[in-house]
């Protein structure tokens, strides 16, 4: 099982309407609106990293007021 949070960029005003639309796909755990750089963060899962990132592009960076995304998987060191 691979974790990610991604962080995404809205277009101004977005920010609740993208947490709201991300946090009804599989593999998300939790989508909140925050305040700083980014609009939205995105806890996220898939069985493998390749999965993960077809959730990204097919999915989460197609909803409407998206302008950026960025991943960041989960390491255990």
């Amino acid at each position: 099982m691979v974790q990610a949070y991604i962080l995404i960029q809205t277009e101004a005003g977005r920010a609740t309407a993208v947490a709201e639309a991300v946090s009804s796909f599989d593999g998300v755990i939790r989508a909140e609106d925050v305040t700083g750089p980014y609009d939205v963060i995105v806890r996220a899962q898939a069985d493998t990293v390749d999965e993960l990132g077809r959730m990204v592009v097919a999915k989460i960076q197609r909803v409407d007021g998206i302008t950026r995304t960025l991943t960041c998987p989960v390491v255990h060191l």
